[in-house]
């Protein structure tokens, strides 16, 4: 019952903090700044509020539930995500993103309570593999951000290429130049997490090419090198635009499947665990 109210509470928030953010959105647009500080503030403070009462839904009896259906974990990944946004738009003008997670998050949270797919324990709760949890959902969250960012990049690109600037998402975001570079640095931040993932699971795992666990290493693996070359590409030749976003969108489609694509058609589709 405490779960159910603090997941409809978290949905509410979450929609709630979508409602002001678009209220600071046609606020820009229309040209009035004073009343976007006050909006960002109110979104930002809405999104914290359901971040902390989605978290709630994790704990039980006073310890976190280590559930790992896919469900659960995809909610765990979402919690991740908004939450690793919000902290991030306290310092740069990322928020803009949370158009995409915050009704997404919402979404997810409905979805989890009202279809529950039980609970897979997880065995080992030891300290390695617990590092390899937390730098792989880090690692995910930062790179699913980045993707994001790349949407944005590409439909800010198309509207300038059409000169279409006259909107109030165009206005609302910053240069190209600065969205280019901000998606760079997450791309940067997120590879350093995969990077620490993947050496953590060779690391404390058994045998990361077993069976169940092969396509997701050689996924990640893929992954990482998709976005290893985009930075090098950058850094070398200068790659930017279309190009850069088509790598890291390709980049974070590897890695989505990776972390879901085998448990959401186990678990949804043929019905096994």
């Amino acid at each position: 019952m405490e779960l159910h109210l603090s997941g409809a509470l978290a949905v509410l928030s979450y929609l709630a903090a979508l409602a002001f953010l678009i209220g600071s959105l046609r606020a820009t647009g229309q040209g009035r700044p004073n009343k976007v500080g006050p909006l960002r503030l109110v979104c930002l403070g809405l999104g914290f509020l359901a971040v902390a009462l989605h978290a709630s839904l994790f704990i039980g009896n006073g310890t976190l539930r280590p559930s790992f259906s896919f469900l659960s974990a995809l909610s765990l990944v979402s919690l991740y995500i908004n939450a690793i946004l919000l902290f991030t738009a306290l310092l740069r003008p990322v928020e803009k993103l949370a158009v995409i997670t915050f009704p997404l998050a919402a979404v997810i949270v409905l979805l989890q309570m009202s279809m529950p797919d039980g609970t897979k324990v997880l065995n080992n709760r030891s300290w390695e593999m617990s590092t390899h949890i937390v730098t792989s959902l880090i690692a995910y969250s930062l790179l699913n951000i980045a993707a994001l960012q790349a949407i944005f990049l590409a439909i800010q690109d198309h509207y300038l290429r059409n000169h279409r600037t006259d909107n109030a998402l165009m206005r609302s975001l910053p240069s190209l130049q600065a969205m280019e570079s901000l998606m760079f640095q997450l791309i940067a931040a997120g590879l350093l997490l995969l990077t620490l993932s993947l050496m953590t699971g060779f690391l404390f795992l058994d045998d990361m090419f077993a069976q169940h666990l092969a396509h997701k290493t050689v996924l990640s693996i893929l992954a990482w090198l998709v976005f290893a070359i985009l930075l090098l590409g950058r850094r070398r030749y200068g790659w930017r635009g279309q190009t850069a976003i088509r790598w890291t969108l390709g980049g974070f489609i590897a890695l989505m499947l990776a972390y879901f694509g085998s448990k959401m058609v186990l678990e949804l589709i043929l019905k096994r665990t």
